[in-house]
C-alpha cells in the first residue's frame, strides 16, 4: 500500500489514541505501581452468532497486524495526554512505546464459533491493554461484514455480487467493510478508494440524476454510450421501466451493435425486480441483445436475493448496499478481550451468568473432522495439551463428546513474535479463497438461514479442572 494512500485516508495507520480512555488510565496505574513489565495474556472471542446464523468468518487480522506494526505515540499525542493530566513519567514511557509482544491464533478467513479463542495476545500488561480497543474495533466489524457478505453469497450462488454500500456505511469504516465484503464472497465494489487500496475490481453504472440532467432519457443514454461504448450499463427505471427505460435502452443497444459494440447491461433499481427482470430478459433477447446483463439493486439482502432466485428472476448481477455494509439487522459482533493469565498465573472472570465466566490459561483450539472430512467439532485445550479423547460442553458439564479416532488440526498459528510479523501478507482475494475453502468444509446444516444446526464447541477436562480449581480458590479467599 502506497504511503500516499495512507496520507489520503488514515484507515490503516492508527494513532494509539484510537482507544478507550481506561486503557491509558490503567496503563498509568500499572506503570506508577511498577507493574508495567508484568506478563499478561488475553483471549479474543465472541459469545453470540450474528444474524441468527451458524458461523462467523474471521476477518480484519491483516489490518490489525499492519496497524500494530506502526503504533506509535507522536509528539501531538503526548501533548494531548499531558493536557489530560497524565503523569510526566508515564508520558516519557509512552514516547518509546512499541508493541513487542506475541499474537497467535486463527488464520484470517477461518470459520469460527462462539466461546472459542480466536486470537491470543501476550506481552507486558500495558502493551496488551493498549491494543485492546483497536483489536476489537477492527476484528468485530470486519468479521460481521464478511459473515453478512458470505450469507449473501450463499443465496446468490454463482451470480456476480458487487458492493454498493459506501454511502450507507459507518463513515470511513466503509473502506474496511468493502474489503470484508470481498472476503465474504463479493466480486467487486463501487468504493473506488477500497478498490485502489486492495486491488478490488471497481464497478459502477449511473445515477438517476445523470438521466434527469438531459432533456430526454434517450438523449442521456446515447450520451453515456458515446463515452463508454465498451462498458455501457443503463439505468432504466428513472421514468417508466417498461414503457420508456427498456425501449430506450434497446434502441441504444441496437445502435451499439451496428458499430460492433455490445450494451453491457441494464440496471433495475425499483419495482418488482423478479417480474421486471423476466420481462426485460425477454425484450432484450427478442431485440438480439442476448449478451446484455441484467443488474439489480435496491435494499437487497440474503433473504431478498433468495426469494428473487426462487422466482426464477432473470438477474445476472446483484448490487448490494445498506444491509450488507452495515451488518443489518445486528450491527455488531459481541467480541470481547479477556485476561487469561498474568504474572504467569492463570486468571479468570467469574459471573453469575455462567456463560460469562471465562476460561483461564493459555490455550489452543483443535478442530475435528467427520468421516467425510468436514468440520465436526472444536475443542479448546490448554496450550501444552495434546489431543484429548473427549471434550466437555463449556456450560453443561454433563454433556460430553467422544473424540477418539477423529482426525484433527490445530487452528492456532503464530502471527507476531516479539513485535515482528511472522506471516506473509495475503491479498484480499487470497483471504477470500481461504474463507471459501473453509466454508465449503462446514456441513450445510450449519449454513442454513432458518434454525441452523449448532456447531459443537467444547473444552478439555484439563481446562475444566483448571477453571473449577480457580473458582474454588477464589471463593475460599473471598468468603
Amino acid at each position: 500500500m502506497a504511503n500516499t494512500d495512507l496520507q489520503q485516508m488514515n484507515v490503516t495507520r492508527f494513532s494509539p489514541l484510537y482507544t478507550d480512555m481506561y486503557q491509558l488510565t490503567m496503563g498509568q496505574a500499572y506503570f506508577l505501581n511498577n507493574r508495567h513489565q508484568s506478563e499478561a495474556g488475553f483471549d479474543y472471542f465472541f459469545r453470540k452468532l450474528p444474524f441468527n446464523g451458524g458461523y462467523v468468518i474471521f476477518s480484519g487480522l491483516s489490518d490489525l497486524i499492519e496497524a500494530i506494526a506502526s503504533l506509535r505515540f507522536n509528539s501531538s499525542d503526548i501533548d494531548y495526554l499531558h493536557k489530560q493530566d497524565f503523569h510526566p513519567d508515564f508520558l516519557e514511557y509512552l514516547k518509546t512505546f512499541r508493541f513487542h509482544g506475541h499474537i497467535s491464533g486463527m488464520q484470517e478467513g477461518e470459520i469460527v464459533f462462539p466461546v472459542e479463542p480466536i486470537l491470543h495476545v501476550e506481552g507486558n500488561i500495558i502493551e496488551t491493554q493498549i491494543i485492546e480497543t483497536l483489536l476489537l474495533n477492527l476484528l468485530n466489524f470486519q468479521s460481521l461484514i464478511a459473515t453478512k457478505a458470505s450469507r449473501v453469497r450463499l443465496s446468490a450462488g454463482k451470480k456476480l455480487l458487487t458492493d454498493f454500500g459506501l454511502r450507507r456505511a459507518q463513515s470511513t469504516g466503509g473502506i474496511h467493510a468493502s474489503k470484508a465484503a470481498v472476503i465474504g464472497g463479493f466480486n467487486s465494489t463501487s468504493n473506488v478508494f477500497a478498490a485502489k487500496m486492495h486491488d478490488i475490481p471497481p464497478n459502477g453504472t449511473m445515477a438517476h440524476s445523470f438521466i434527469e440532467s438531459f432533456d430526454s432519457e434517450l438523449e442521456a443514454f446515447r450520451a453515456y454510450a458515446k463515452i463508454f461504448p465498451d462498458q455501457c450499463v443503463l439505468l432504466v427505471d428513472t421514468y417508466n421501466t417498461m414503457k420508456s427505460g427498456l425501449p430506450n435502452a434497446i434502441t441504444v443497444g441496437r445502435e451499439l451493435a451496428k458499430k460492433g459494440e455490445t450494451l453491457s447491461g441494464i440496471r433495475l433499481d425499483s419495482g418488482d425486480l423478479a417480474y421486471l427482470s423476466k420481462k426485460a430478459r425477454k425484450m432484450l433477447d427478442e431485440a438480439g441483445l442476448t449478451e446484455t446483463k441484467i443488474i439489480v439493486s435496491n435494499q437487497l439482502d440474503e433473504h431478498v436475493i433468495k426469494s428473487l432466485l426462487d422466482q426464477d428472476a432473470a438477474i445476472d448481477i446483484f448490487g448490494v448496499g445498506t444491509s450488507m455494509i452495515t451488518g443489518r439487522p445486528d450491527g455488531a459482533i459481541d467480541g470481547v478481550f479477556k485476561l487469561a493469565h498474568s504474572d504467569h498465573k492463570p486468571r479468570l472472570k467469574i459471573s453469575e451468568n455462567i456463560q460469562k465466566t471465562t476460561f483461564p490459561g493459555k490455550k489452543n483450539v483443535l478442530r475435528y473432522f467427520n468421516e467425510e472430512g468436514r468440520f465436526y467439532a472444536d475443542c479448546i485445550i490448554l496450550h501444552n495439551e495434546s489431543n484429548p479423547n473427549r471434550m466437555i460442553h463449556p456450560f453443561e458439564k454433563e454433556k460430553t463428546l467422544d473424540l477418539e479416532g477423529l482426525s484433527f488440526e490445530n487452528l492456532f498459528h503464530r502471527h507476531i513474535i516479539n513485535g515482528e510479523t511472522t506471516i506473509k501478507p495475503k491479498s484480499v482475494f487470497e483471504i477470500r479463497d481461504v474463507a471459501e475453502a473453509r466454508l465449503n468444509l462446514l456441513p450445510s446444516e450449519h449454513k442454513r438461514f432458518d434454525f441452523p444446526h449448532i456447531y459443537k464447541v467444547g473444552i478439555s477436562k484439563n481446562l475444566l479442572d483448571m477453571q473449577t480449581q480457580l473458582i474454588a480458590n477464589m471463593q475460599i479467599n473471598q468468603f
